[in-house]
């Protein structure tokens, strides 16, 4: 008996099949992250929010405002919230931006820092949640509006003096 023969197209069909197979195994390319989302990248932005906010309460309660200290705790409780919203290493990459971009010391912004200034913060940041409703998923979306209500009852509830 003949050995079967394999004709001219089944060879060239292998060998084609066997020089994909080696190109498609060649050396790895480099992954690239995929990009955050659009609401990652706001949960991003209001744990560096929050954080700063936390750091201002912070420097107040160091110079002797320990009335401020239910309001930091909130700001610190919805930052944990937050931080479940996005994954640990993104979360440690926002707070290291945070420092970075220049975070007052508590000592120097100590200085800085008064009711008045955490009002008008506050103010402020309750008005941005408003805005950031409108790009924000609906859970995400109900996350920020709470937020934002916490910060416009600090608007009334600060006191006047500490």
């Amino acid at each position: 008996m003949r050995p079967r023969q394999l004709s001219r197209r089944a060879l060239l069909a292998g060998g084609a099949a066997a020089l994909t197979a080696c190109s498609a195994s060649g050396p790895p390319k480099p992954s690239v992250p995929p990009p955050d989302s659009p609401d990652t990248v706001l949960v991003k932005g209001l744990i560096v929010e929050k954080e700063r906010t936390i750091a201002l309460y912070s420097s107040l309660i160091s110079g002797g405002a320990e009335k401020l200290v239910p309001f930091r705790n909130r700001h610190q409780a919805h930052l944990n919230e937050l931080r479940k919203h996005v994954p640990p290493a993104a979360t440690s990459a926002a707070s290291a931006t945070a420092s970075a971009s220049g975070s007052p010391s508590p000592s120097a912004s100590a200085r800085r820092t008064t009711v008045a200034r955490l009002r008008d913060l506050e103010r402020k940041a309750a008005a941005q949640r408003v805005r950031q409703l409108d790009t924000a998923s609906p859970g995400l979306a109900q996350l920020i509006a709470s937020i934002g209500a916490c910060e416009a009852a600090h608007v009334v509830a600060l006191p006047r003096s500490v």
